[in-house]
């Protein structure tokens, strides 16, 4: 993973985001195995468990059977089927999620070698918004960035102008 780059501004603008809203005295249960990210939170003082590789569409037990405060979920909600039951089996009251946006002429992301490196959602802004206002979420903050590149290109180019990551902290609604 990140052998020739490495996502830098992402990984600061997400730990920026989640140290501005989550203190470091909450346990993270952070969706995904362990991976760069995770590293980099638990050097900022977080207590992180991570799930364990399992296939949360087909089992939620990691959300639903472990011990955490705040629920993250960090690039992952694109490559779940179905993110909608994941949001109505989190126990905790605070959430903080962050995913990939999608270029209205680009087709879903699908590697042809690694079946868990596929995107079956490329959600818009509102796309987010909407699926956890119907699970019964309350955003408390928002943002977005761009993530400009050096190759030439349309996409290239257009990275520098369009927002590429959309990042939300929510709480449950009482």
């Amino acid at each position: 993973m990140y052998e020739k780059t490495f996502p830098h501004k992402r990984y600061n603008l997400t730990l920026a985001f989640l140290k501005k809203h989550i203190p470091t005295t909450n346990t993270l249960l952070d969706l995904g195995i362990e991976n760069p990210f995770s590293k980099i939170m638990k050097e900022a003082g977080y207590t992180v468990i991570n799930t364990g590789g399992e296939d949360i569409d087909n089992s939620q037990s990691a959300i639903t059977e472990t011990e955490y405060d705040v629920f993250a979920a960090f690039e992952i909600f694109e490559h779940l089927l179905n993110p909608y039951t994941v949001l109505q089996n989190v126990k905790s009251d605070k959430i903080i999620i962050s995913v990939p946006l999608r270029l209205w002429f680009s087709p879903a992301y699908r590697s042809k070698t690694d079946m868990w490196d596929r995107h079956y959602h490329e959600f818009e802004d509102w796309q987010l918004d909407w699926l956890l206002e119907k699970t019964g979420w309350v955003i408390k903050d928002r943002k977005k960035w761009t993530n400009p590149t050096k190759k030439l290109g349309i996409r290239p180019l257009l990275r520098h102008f369009v927002p590429r990551y959309y990042i939300v902290y929510a709480e449950r609604a009482k």
